[in-house]
């Protein structure tokens, strides 16, 4: 019984981790991203149209299914005609990601 309950309240706490920069990311999305991608990740017709591309919306399957690590390296380094977001730093781009994941 201690060792389930030991268990339990590791999850739960890392749980909470996961997403415990999901407020700052919300705010930091909200003003680097959103102009872009739209309020809740999912995309601005015209500004996909201005470029040429496909905007996935950020809570779709495909998205999602990508790692921390890739979202984050699109977010620090850029994709396709994505360029890198500007003045973000490593843990705001983590923070970022933790909002991303409660798109879902």
């Amino acid at each position: 019984m201690k060792t389930l309950t030991i268990a339990t309240l590791s999850l739960i706490a890392s749980v909470g981790l996961a997403f415990a920069g999901a407020p700052e990311g919300k705010d930091l999305y909200t003003a680097k991203c959103a102009p872009c991608h739209g309020a809740n990740g999912e995309g601005k017709p015209a500004i996909a149209k201005m470029m040429g591309v496909t905007q996935k919306p950020l809570a779709s399957k495909e998205v999602q299914a990508k790692s921390d690590a890739d979202l984050k390296k699109v977010i620090m380094e850029g994709q396709g005609k994505m360029k890198p977001v500007a003045g973000v730093t490593a843990k705001q781009a983590d923070d970022v990601v933790a909002f991303l994941r409660t798109l879902k």
